[in-house]
């Protein structure tokens, strides 16, 4: 079904801030009481809160901010722009609303600490925009290096950050907080299901030839075009076919809309993506 573009964007709003009001309750309701952590930027925005003594609605737009930077150059202004709002909403919401302490038992904070900060975070990539800016760089570091996948990245980082959390916390708080981010993973992936990490997409229009240039000129992602002939008509056409991220699939989508509105596009998930150049500057 056709959206407005201001349709869309009370869609991805609402989104958003459902978002922030979970992840916000993960953190001050369940994480920041017992002195637990999550993995990626919010995990180090906490341990450098517990460290500095800075509040924690200051530190999480200051450390995301480097990556709404690099998101806005590779990304594109709109995501960045959702991005912001989400995070600056994130620490508005630590700042000012009353979450109350569910829980005093770590085990259910972790897990539910996790459940909700992994929900909030969930929503706002269902709503276009991150909460957290691991993904941005995990996704950059990705496309070039050919050795590396996201979750490859984003997982590197974690053991590191962790690792780090078992000095400053000690074991038995980073050991529970490691709880906390399988929670908030398995959580995030249940929440987005149907837009892992990489995407296919397969494009038949008219104009395919203006769809292809925009994709590879302005997200630099490349397209196989398969010639085939039409069941009913007989025609001879081409079909794009393209491997994405799932914060590339609004883009893609708003470039059809705008060459094609009546393009026939077919997305489904891929379990996994192996070979070849899928993480360069052009796949073919």
């Amino acid at each position: 079904m056709y959206l407005s573009p201001f349709t869309r964007e009370l869609k991805n709003g609402a989104l958003i801030g459902a978002g922030i009001l979970s992840a916000g309750l993960g953190l001050h309701g369940f994480l920041l009481p017992s002195n637990l952590i999550d993995g990626g930027v919010t995990g180090i925005s906490m341990l450098l809160a517990r460290v500095s003594g800075w509040p924690l609605a200051i530190l999480i737009p200051l450390v995301n901010l480097p990556f709404l930077i690099v998101g806005y150059r590779h990304l594109g202004t709109a995501f960045a722009a959702r991005s912001a709002l989400g995070i600056g909403g994130l620490a508005v919401a630590l700042a000012f609303l009353h979450f109350p302490v569910v829980t005093n038992d770590r085990i259910l904070d972790a897990v539910f600490g996790g459940f909700f900060l992994g929900a909030g975070i969930g929503l706002a990539v269902r709503g276009n925009a991150v909460l957290d800016g691991t993904e941005i760089a995990a996704l950059l570091i990705s496309r070039h290096s050919a050795l590396m996948k996201v979750g490859d990245v984003i997982l590197s980082f974690n053991v590191l950050l962790f690792v780090v959390a078992m000095a400053i916390l000690g074991v038995e708080s980073a050991l529970y907080s490691i709880l906390t981010y399988m929670s908030a993973a398995r959580t995030l992936d249940f929440i987005i299901h149907g837009i892992e990490e990489y995407t296919a997409m397969t494009i038949m229009s008219d104009r395919n030839e203006f769809i292809r240039r925009r994709i590879t000129g302005e997200l630099g992602r490349g397209v196989t075009v398969y010639r085939a002939t039409g069941g009913m008509s007989g025609d001879e056409r081409q079909i794009l076919y393209c491997v994405i991220t799932r914060l590339e699939i609004s883009a893609v989508r708003t470039i059809i809309r705008e060459v094609d509105e009546g393009a026939f596009v077919i997305t489904h998930p891929l379990a996994d993506v192996q070979g070849g150049t899928v993480r360069k500057r052009a796949l073919h």
